[in-house]
């Protein structure tokens, strides 16, 4: 028989009983769909937290406070900080893999101004910070080294604290108190939206690290140090770097353990981003069972047409044709009506997706490889479970088969 025969019989077959043909699909459908449909939502979520950890900078390298032993007991992360404003001026002069660096002062405050008050985040940033974060200004200047040095006394607002303070004016020129210190604000950051960590990064205030140090918090240690590498190639040289400079700084000798963190970019991302993968598979798998599922419904549905369909195999038979016929016809009917249901189940795939990326705020990213590794797995499901039935009726005795009633 030409292939052509055999597939104008399989989809007269199907045609015939399109109820039970597509309820015997529905199972390859649901389970194609299901597959394509969980892993696009795995790697839009994955994408979502990659754009997030990208936002956090260009090439990004944190300096995190270490911990301590005390008695045999080892303290906690941040337990010891020794981080100080000389420590990122070590940095600036003896770092060639780095090309900017700055401190990070926390100082979360009440801020007062405007309409009314708010309570943010406040942080002591040097005017490198821009650079390191890859977060441009919308409007106004940031502060330059000079306020810096001289301690002024002014700030760059996030766009949350403009919608608090300022939400019907230009924030530009006003003045703030932060802790009853006055501020001018002159200048107002883009706006980023929700971190990693599911906080508002917009909810924001940046102010030169040594006016937040010694008017808010009369202190001299700063909570961690961030910095850009000079190329993505280098992070991990400049890690090392930063590390053999903070060891100096400390004066910490052979043997001792570093009493800080160095990490960069791709360890916050793996860690990040490893529950999405796992949980990605998962669902991937479980998906994958409906497609299982289906296949056996296709075996249930060709057993069922190999019985109803006895007498015609035995006249099939008894005039010549030869069992390898018979064999392949039943075969080209189980993958029709596999392919059928596998490319049915695409198109409910990108209907679904269609809906999530346009009408909620899920992310789902349809790969092409996954379309056609899940289609083409839905035609192996087919002549798989489709192989017995097949077999069953190309073994059939012509005789037996003609007197079957």
């Amino acid at each position: 028989m030409q292939v052509k025969n055999m597939l104008k019989i399989a989809i007269r077959s199907i045609f015939k009983s399109r109820m039970r043909s597509l309820l015997t699909a529905l199972g390859i459908i649901i389970g194609v769909a299901a597959v394509v449909i969980m892993v696009a939502i795995g790697d839009g979520a994955q994408k979502q937290v990659e754009d997030q950890i990208a936002s956090l900078g260009s090439n990004m390298i944190i300096i995190f406070p270490g911990s301590i032993n005390q008695g045999g007991v080892r303290g906690g992360f941040g337990s010891i900080n020794r981080f100080t404003l000389d420590d990122v001026q070590r940095i600036k002069e003896n770092a060639t893999l780095i090309k900017a660096v700055t401190p990070i002062v926390r100082a979360n405050s009440q801020v007062i101004g405007g309409v009314g008050n708010w309570f943010t985040q406040v942080l002591g940033v040097s005017p490198e910070y821009p650079e390191i974060r890859s977060w441009p200004l919308a409007s106004g200047d940031f502060f330059t080294e000079r306020d810096v040095i001289s301690r002024a006394k002014v700030c760059v607002l996030g766009k949350e604290v403009v919608r608090q303070l300022f939400p019907n004016e230009d924030p530009i020129g006003q003045q703030i108190r932060i802790r009853n210190v006055p501020f001018k604000v002159i200048g107002v950051l883009t706006e980023k939206g929700q971190s990693a960590m599911g906080t508002n990064s917009d909810d924001i205030i940046l102010a030169p690290a040594t006016t937040v140090l010694d008017r808010l918090l009369g202190g001299r240690y700063i909570s961690f140090i961030q910095a850009s590498a000079v190329s993505t190639q280098q992070i991990q040289q400049a890690q090392e770097q930063l590390r053999q400079i903070m060891r100096e700084a400390h004066k910490l000798t052979q043997g001792e353990e570093d009493d800080f963190t160095v990490r960069n970019q791709a360890d916050i991302s793996e860690a990040a981003t490893q529950t999405s993968k796992i949980l990605t598979i998962l669902l991937a798998s479980v998906a994958g069972v409906s497609l299982i599922v289906g296949g056996i419904g296709i075996m249930n549905i060709m057993l069922v047409s190999v019985t109803e369909r006895t007498r015609e195999i035995g006249i099939r038979l008894s005039v010549g044709a030869r069992a390898s016929d018979i064999l392949m016809q039943f075969l080209t009917e189980a993958t029709v009506l596999s392919l059928t249901g596998g490319f049915i189940g695409i198109l409910v795939s990108l209907g679904v997706t269609y809906i999530l990326n346009n009408y909620t705020e899920q992310v789902a990213i349809i790969r092409p490889e996954v379309v056609i590794i899940a289609f083409g797995f839905a035609g192996a499901i087919g002549i798989f479970f489709g192989f017995y039935p097949a077999r069953k009726a190309a073994n059939l005795n012509p005789i037996d088969a003609l007197r079957y009633e």
